[in-house]
């Protein structure tokens, strides 16, 4: 992992910053898919998990080449108006690491009983016994609000920037460009 990119959202009157990160992050989710591999991963430098907030800038991680290429199928259509974006440029010599990862809450058990007699063609009785009630888990973590392609329906997708560490964890990225441990350059 070489190199970066950053796009810094614009300040604009008619949406709010969420609003703009939100279709920013959907849009590079899609570019991910379609460019496949999980070589570049992805920051968020003005994160503040103290007030929930991502921040203003996303900044991509990887090879050079894959960002080039990335950058290549025009994914950003539509949202050049709200973006300032940089050149790719190297990793600056001496940057620390740190995983950027996805956080699941444990949610609703009755939510996670109705899928698991779903999944596994169980009986009421037995998705209780499997899945006892307890407290939903709420996160205290920035996020975005994503909706599925698949079912239509929004979701918060949860994001941890863990602390950082000295040495590069190499590894595959998530087709969000997040990994539970493989890190990216942090400057």
């Amino acid at each position: 992992m070489d190199a970066y990119l950053e796009l810094q959202l614009l300040p604009d009157p008619e949406f709010p910053p969420a609003m703009l990160m939100n279709a920013l992050f959907a849009k590079l989710h899609r570019a991910l898919v379609s460019h496949g591999e999980g070589r570049i991963g992805i920051s968020f430098p003005d994160v503040e998990a103290a007030s929930g907030t991502l921040g203003m800038r996303l900044r991509l991680h990887g090879q050079a080449s894959d960002l080039a290429q990335l950058q290549n199928n025009d994914w950003l259509r539509g949202m050049r108006d709200h973006l300032r974006l940089t050149e790719i440029g190297p990793v600056p010599s001496g940057a620390s690491h740190r995983v950027v990862s996805r956080v699941q809450a444990q949610s609703s058990p009755e939510r996670l009983r109705r899928r698991a007699m779903r999944r596994h063609h169980l009986s009421p009785e037995a998705a209780l016994e499997r899945i006892p009630d307890h407290p939903a888990e709420r996160l205290n973590l920035p996020y975005l609000t994503l909706t599925s392609q698949s079912t239509g329906q929004q979701f918060r997708l949860f994001i941890e920037h863990r602390p950082l560490q000295a040495q590069a964890s190499p590894g595959q990225f998530s087709t969000y460009g997040l990994s539970p441990s493989t890190s990216i350059p942090w400057f």
